[in-house]
């Protein structure tokens, strides 16, 4: 028996159709290619990266995420830490691919497969193997146990119901589908380590075949990584310290369905800050007669990133001496301020760069789903939000 997912109320049906006209406004804006389409799908994909393994402990800064997610060398991790993001971009690569596979299906073997690349790093942790023995959740900050697994013997035919409910028909939202898949994984515990990991990249699945947005734009993993004590206070809350299929899965559900829309909502204020940031820099460089490719280096700088020779080149695609030129000049020009030497050197946004992007920034509105009173959200220009 796994968690079963509860019949949705009126207020959450209601905040599944908000999220949907969100997610619908997001596919418009970002399914038609623009300037700044890439420099938001690689932050949307940083930003999960980072979301989901600071929650296991990795402290990752978000110039470290992007360049993971680029292929390029962080600066900033250890050598640990460096390896749970490789693993963990990898699963999500290969968790991007399968979106529109027409032989998909869920089985074990895939999700054994995708813990394998997550946690092959450490191989005393048992990649892509279930857990031997029984396993306990310890909250290190209070010194408890707070959840522990079911029994290990348990564990296939637990896994065989997941999968097959996975791969059955389903009216459920997908939101929801996902959201239960996420829950039941978790409190299954199938693994000696990577667990919430793995939850959350099947989740991410889920979301990625339903296909109605990129998966890069639907994962909620940011917000989970922004929201940790919430969001492990609600699997607290749902779980019960033990497995408990029976309890009622409404408070996880009601949960996720925040998280997903206000992660439309934030990646929607991102989208129209990057659209006027750039018409603006747009203007500045043809007043000061540069060349269009630089325009991706100053709007990633503009927004507090590091920008360095190898990812520029891959965003504008040049060659390293045009790249080196490039920077020079807008290092001369004052508009980034080096960093390091030779191999080493970074460029960061000037102050004057900064204070554009302060300048247009939004203020984050964190509104409520379920309140009956549909909140006021501002459209993209051109865009409707009916």
């Amino acid at each position: 028996m796994l968690f079963r997912t509860p019949e949705l109320r009126p207020d959450e049906e209601t905040a599944i159709k908000r999220i949907n006209e969100l997610r619908t406004q997001l596919k418009y804006a970002t399914s038609a290619p623009k300037r700044w389409t890439g420099l938001l799908r690689r932050d949307a994909f940083a930003r999960a990266i980072r979301g989901s393994n600071t929650i296991e402990g990795y402290n990752v800064t978000i110039d470290d995420a992007v360049a993971v997610a680029e292929d390029e060398e962080p600066l900033d991790a250890d050598e640990e830490t460096r390896a749970a993001i490789i693993g963990y971009r990898d699963a999500l690569t290969y968790i991007l691919q399968l979106e529109n596979d027409p032989h998909f299906e869920y089985s074990a073997a895939l999700i054994r497969s995708l813990h394998y690349m997550m946690i092959k790093y450490d191989l005393s942790k048992r990649p892509g193997q279930w857990r031997p023995g029984p396993i306990r959740v310890v909250d290190e900050r209070k010194k408890q146990v707070v959840y522990t697994g079911p029994d290990a013997d348990k564990l296939p035919s637990l896994m065989r119901e997941l999968i097959s409910s996975l791969n059955e028909k389903d009216a459920s939202p997908a939101m929801i589908r996902a959201a239960m898949a996420h829950l039941n994984l978790t409190m299954i515990h199938p693994f000696s380590d990577g667990n919430g990991r793995m939850a959350r990249a099947l989740q991410t699945l889920v979301l990625a075949r339903e296909g109605i947005l990129s998966p890069t734009f639907c994962s909620i993993e940011e917000y989970l990584g922004r929201h940790q004590d919430d969001y492990y206070n609600v699997l607290a809350e749902v779980g019960k310290g033990s497995w408990h299929p029976e309890c009622d899965a409404r408070p996880w559900i009601r949960f996720c369905l925040l998280a997903h829309y206000r992660g439309a909502t934030n990646l929607l204020r991102r989208t129209r800050e990057l659209q006027i940031l750039w018409d603006e820099i747009e203007l500045q460089r043809k007043k000061l007669g540069l060349p269009e490719r630089v325009e991706v280096a100053l709007v990633t700088a503009a927004f507090g990133r590091r920008v360095y020779n190898s990812l520029y080149r891959k965003m504008s695609e040049i060659s390293d001496q045009v790249a080196s030129r490039d920077l020079k000049k807008l290092t001369d020009l004052g508009l980034l301020v080096p960093h390091g030497e030779k191999r080493g050197r970074l460029y960061m946004g000037s102050k004057k760069l900064l204070a554009a992007r302060q300048r247009l920034k939004e203020i984050r509105i964190e509104d409520d789903p379920f309140a009956m009173d549909k909140p006021k959200q501002p459209s993209l220009p051109g865009l409707s939000a009916e």
